[in-house]
């Protein structure tokens, strides 16, 4: 095992690691108080194992980041590279002795090209900050995780994350054109391309992509943008079942129609958002339905689609009348996840992907776990691509409802796998989910993974302990 090579330092070698960082860092770039230090042990996913960081090092140059893996590599210390830890897997996680690579100070747009379509940008952005951005110059950068406003285009780029709108746009994959990346020895390596169209060797890019800085560390990206497009117009529809509004899910893509959005909430989500922020949801319904349109006359758009609800069983179809209608229904949606932390305190947050034909068999699923280990399991999902987020929501503090928590979220996984789906949709596998990419790419695709990695990182000093 790769793994098995390294040895967090000593306590005396901690001094001498900090020691030979400073050589080429400033001493503000290098935290080293425990009380600061374990700050950064976390990402957001819970049951996932940390370990205390030797150091916290957030340079602002690439030289400053070759400079850190030269080092680490010279003293065998496994490096974990992190962006906003806004993650959900603990892909970010440390381990003891550890050096944490904070990314986020490398935070420069360097370029926003009209013509050519494209923003050149440090890792360090933050994926709202771009976004506005380009807007600026009439484009779009499609990717918008619910962190949105957190997150980093380099920890999106690590996780392969993905967003609402990924049903019509596509997820952080399809934009990333190069990368500049410092490799585990402090070499630089430029992949990719700036143009439309490259087929040069191996598409290296795309396999840093959702590698979870387990192969090298991304210093800079070539992203694709898209002309802006119209506003979109929202449609919120009510169903008595999951399974009526899964059943409008199919007739729409089966329609040939394109959502700029397609989301569902279940009853669970929807009382726990209506708990939380007084929105005035239906909580008769079962499931709601969230189609939005972003073309040059999408009130034509939602009357389709509205129409296709109504043959579905929708017992209600709400179509927004402007802007301002739509962005309070879409409110709605993006407050699911933080209601449903209220609802018991702690959540454990699912991602499993399933073909869109099997979405009404997954959500029927997920409520017969609920009952089986008498939990509250709320189900969000980006019904368009099939990427569902069944919630644990339990109390930590009670060993048993965690062990119960923990047994459904692993059922939840394999319904996931039962029915052609995979274990993460945008998440990415990070401590929480290794043993199960096992299952999902069995041995053989487990060990061309870590002969990949071999190749990239044959100390295993970057984010280790962390995919397999």
């Amino acid at each position: 095992m790769i793994m098995s090579r390294i040895e967090a330092p000593r306590d005396e070698a901690t001094g001498n690691l900090v020691d030979r960082l400073l050589d080429g860092l400033p001493a503000e770039a290098v935290l080293t108080d425990p009380d600061v230090t374990v700050s950064y042990a976390n990402d957001m996913a819970g049951f996932c194992p940390a370990g205390a960081p030797a150091v916290v090092v957030l340079p602002r140059t690439v030289e400053q980041v070759q400079h850190v893996m030269r080092t680490a590599t010279e003293l065998r210390v496994p490096v974990v590279p992190q962006g906003a830890r806004t993650g959900l897997s603990g892909g970010a996680n440390t381990s003891a002795g550890c050096i944490a690579l904070s990314l986020t100070k490398m935070d420069r747009i360097l370029e926003i090209s009209p013509v050519d379509r494209i923003a050149v940008v440090e890792p360090g952005v933050i994926n709202a900050t771009l976004s506005r951005a380009v807007n600026e110059h009439g484009l779009y950068y499609p990717p918008d995780p619910s962190s949105w406003e957190m997150c980093t285009i380099g920890g999106n780029i690590g996780t392969a994350s993905g967003g609402l709108c990924c049903v019509k746009y596509g997820v952080t994959a399809e934009y990333v054109l190069g990368l500049d990346v410092v490799l585990a020895d402090g070499r630089l390596m430029s992949t990719g391309r700036r143009t439309v169209k490259g087929v040069a060797g191996y598409d290296l890019t795309r396999l840093f992509v959702g590698s979870e800085g387990s192969l090298g560390i991304v210093v800079r990206a070539v992203l694709a943008l898209k002309p802006q497009p119209p506003e979109q117009l929202v449609l919120a529809a009510e169903f008595a079942s999951t399974a009526a509004a899964c059943d409008a899910v199919c007739r729409i893509m089966a329609g040939g129609h394109v959502p700029s959005l397609l989301e569902l909430m279940d009853r669970t989500t929807v009382k726990a958002v209506n708990d939380h922020a007084h929105m005035g949801l239906p909580e008769t319904t079962e499931a709601l339905l969230l189609a939005a349109f972003d073309t040059p006359d999408p009130a034509a758009d939602l009357a389709a689609v509205g129409a296709l609800c109504e043959a579905a069983g929708a017992t209600q179809v709400v179509p927004a009348d402007d802007a301002a209608e739509s962005e309070l229904l879409l409110q709605a949606r993006r407050l699911s996840l933080t209601a449903l932390e209220t609802v018991s305190g702690t959540t454990m947050i699912d991602d499993v992907c399933v073909p869109r034909s099997r979405l009404g068999d997954m959500l029927e699923g997920v409520a017969r776990i609920a009952e089986k280990y008498q939990l509250t399991i709320g189900v969000v999902a980006h019904a368009g691509d099939g990427n569902t987020h069944p919630t644990v929501c339990f109390d930590a503090q009670d060993p048993d409802e965690s062990r119960r928590a923990r047994d459904s979220f692993d059922e939840i996984m394999a319904l996931g796998l039962e029915l052609g789906g995979t274990i993460t949709g945008e998440h990415g596998v990070g401590v929480l989910k290794k043993e199960w990419l096992a299952r999902e790419i069995g041995p053989v695709g487990l060990e061309m993974q870590r002969a990949v990695k071999q190749v990239f990182d044959p100390l295993g000093i970057l984010n280790p302990g962390k995919l397999f």
